[in-house]
């Protein structure tokens, strides 16, 4: 897992949008909300929610920490589980969904934060998940490891958070859209902080 994952941040977004979903919610739908929500924070105030490490795969974009954590599983670390249990119980009437077991904190939250959660369940939130997985096709930093995907050769693909900043087709909701010199300053901050987080790893 990714060292600088945000995992209470991540844990808290599902266990948002579980409640924003009447307490439970279908575990692809969830994913796809996240991402959305990524894409919006990222390119309107330069980073991410979750800090996620995204991985282009068949359903689309997939925040890896956050399925972990949607999904219980053996690739969380104690400290991911023992704070993920304490709000979030898979379905076992529905092994495709989670609920909701414990209230919501927005403390951990940004202003922004929840700007950008708000913005991807009042936008999306209407849409069932694999709707959501066709549509997050037609996205810059999905559709470049389309081939690879389709090919075979690889189930999943790691994806650049630089590659949300590219625009997807005219009609395709942006999540924010950025001016010239909007989008040259993210993918500075984006490369300087990679660099940074390279130097002390």
């Amino acid at each position: 897992m990714n060292a600088a994952f945000a995992h209470r941040k991540a844990t808290q977004a599902l266990n948002f949008l579980a409640r924003q979903a009447g307490g439970r919610i279908n575990k692809l739908k969830a994913l796809k909300l996240v991402f959305f929500a990524d894409r919006y924070h990222l390119r309107k105030f330069g980073r991410s929610i979750t800090n996620d490490r995204y991985f282009a795969m068949n359903f689309g974009p997939v925040p890896s920490g956050t399925k972990d954590i949607a999904e219980m599983g053996d690739f969380l670390g104690q400290q991911e589980r023992l704070y993920a249990q304490q709000f979030l119980e898979r379905d076992p009437a529905d092994g495709h969904s989670f609920k909701s077991i414990g209230e919501f904190d927005a403390s951990i939250f940004s202003e922004s934060d929840r700007e950008a959660l708000e913005f991807a369940t009042k936008t999306f939130g209407h849409v069932d998940g694999f709707q959501l997985a066709d549509l997050t096709h037609l996205y810059p930093e999905w559709k470049r490891h389309e081939a690879a995907l389709e090919s075979g050769g690889a189930s999943r693909v790691p994806m650049c958070y630089e590659d949300f900043l590219d625009d997807p087709p005219a009609g395709v909701e942006p999540c924010h859209t950025l001016t010239g010199e909007e989008r040259n300053d993210r993918r500075e901050l984006l490369s300087e902080i990679r660099a940074f987080e390279q130097r002390w790893s």
